[in-house]
């Protein structure tokens, strides 16, 4: 079994993590159990590429024990946890493909590892599978029944690609899936962004200004966890809906361009680029503290903050300092600062965490497994559905059925001892007549 992990030594720690991480997933269990028993994967070559975390660990074993022969690489270079890559190769067989901290040429060999074993299934977190399969490696294109995606950065680059009629092959938007974005975006996103913010830097949020680029339903739940922890929140957005949204939920709604005079702390989580980028640095105070919580590591423009760096210091891991140099002229101001220091012509200190990358995994481990355990239920699946379904799906972007997801949802209320009402015959009738009015 081909694979490259850091240190195989560190299995035993990853077993008990993965082990822990399986307690909360009693969804993904239950489903793992049906599978063993259905094997509806036999004989089918799926590459995964996903963060290598506990949780993902858990869905590995459950699409294994469905009959799947796997892959698994990083989806992201920082989100990797070594000890629990050692344990899928050591203890359960699984090939990884996986080192926290690989450089991009790495990265892309294990991309193309995984790729190695042609698949009829990809799974993708930020579609970086189904690039490769529209790119270098375009010859398997033809041998893939379809892929499933798990982020919203993802379907956005998918449905793009839809739209351009150049897809390949269907793809399931696993992400759309409302056991996924109102529960993993939302309050996963939220609380882990928040994780990693605190043991990247460990201030205190009460009483600082935090501001948040974009309010799609991960900007939502981080707003939300901020607030509850006493930090006053800023939301900025390009979409009025949102924005709305935004100031009747009780945040104050500017533009960055105002914000950026006022914020303590700013969290992009937009799925877009140069978010945060030159000039907004110049107008940043003195201490400003930068994340990022979208999926990939271009939403702050890292490389603009190095240029206009005169050092740069690792003060705590995850934590690099960006002492920067006063503009040689006068920054033209836009907006209104609404009671912020203009900084713009001073010496000050900017701070960058996990350079840039996904904070919630690159400084902290990534969402609850309680809250995975409804997205990677989704990915399961969705893995299952592709192999009924292939023959019969388009080159385009589908939603996870709306019956699967709230079978899933069903299965997660019962395992946490909810049961919900029953509409009765009468109610039923009234609800799909056209009869009864005033």
């Amino acid at each position: 079994m081909k694979f490259d992990v850091k240190n195989l030594k560190l299995a035993d720690s990853g077993k008990k993590r993965i082990e822990w991480a399986g307690r909360e997933m009693p969804v993904l269990a239950k489903i793992r159990e049906e599978f063993a028993k259905r094997q509806p994967l036999k004989k089918i070559n799926l590459a995964a590429c996903l963060h290598v975390t506990a949780e993902t660990a858990n869905l590995m074993i459950t699409l294994k024990a469905g009959g799947a022969k796997l892959a698994l690489c990083a989806s992201n270079p920082l989100s990797t946890q070594d000890d629990v890559a050692a344990s899928l190769v050591h203890d359960y067989k699984i090939p990884v493909f996986a080192k926290r901290g690989e450089n991009r040429k790495v990265y892309y060999q294990h991309l193309n590892s995984v790729l190695d074993i042609r698949p009829n299934v990809t799974m993708d977190d930020g579609a970086d599978l189904v690039s490769l399969l529209h790119g270098d490696k375009e010859k398997l294109a033809k041998g893939i029944w379809g892929s499933s995606e798990e982020t919203t950065t993802g379907v956005i680059r998918l449905k793009s690609l839809a739209k351009s009629g150049k897809l390949k092959f269907p793809v399931i938007a696993v992400n759309d899936s409302k056991t996924k974005f109102m529960f993993d975006n939302r309050y996963g996103t939220g609380q882990s962004t928040i994780d990693g913010i605190l043991r990247a830097t460990n201030i205190l949020l009460a009483g600082k200004n935090f501001v948040v680029a974009g309010y799609g339903w991960c900007g939502r739940g981080i707003a939300m966890r901020a607030r509850g922890m006493g930090a006053d929140v800023i939301v900025c957005e390009v979409d009025p809906i949102r924005a709305l949204e935004a100031r009747m939920d009780g945040f104050e709604v500017m533009p960055m361009q105002e914000a950026v005079f006022r914020g303590d702390i700013f969290v992009t989580a937009t799925g877009d680029a140069h978010v945060i980028d030159l000039n907004t640095y110049e107008r940043m105070k003195d201490g400003a503290i930068i994340a990022n919580a979208g999926h990939f590591d271009v939403e702050i423009n890292v490389k603009a903050l190095r240029q206009i760096s005169q050092t740069q210091i690792q003060i705590r891991p995850n934590l690099t300092e960006y002492v920067v140099i006063p503009a040689e002229a006068g920054v033209q101001k836009t907006g209104s600062r609404r009671g912020g220091r203009d900084d713009s012509n001073a010496v000050k200190s900017i701070y960058l965490i996990a350079e840039g990358r996904l904070v919630n995994l690159a400084a902290a481990e990534g969402h609850p497994a309680a809250v995975m355990d409804m997205s990677f239920a989704g990915q399961a699946r969705a893995a299952e559905y592709i192999a009924k379904n292939h023959r019969k799906l388009k080159r385009q972007v589908y939603a996870l059925p709306e019956g699967i997801d709230n079978d899933i949802a069903a299965l997660k209320l019962e395992t946490m001892g909810i049961d919900i009402d029953e509409l009765t015959a009468d109610q039923k009738k009234y609800l799909s007549s056209w009869e009864s009015g005033t």
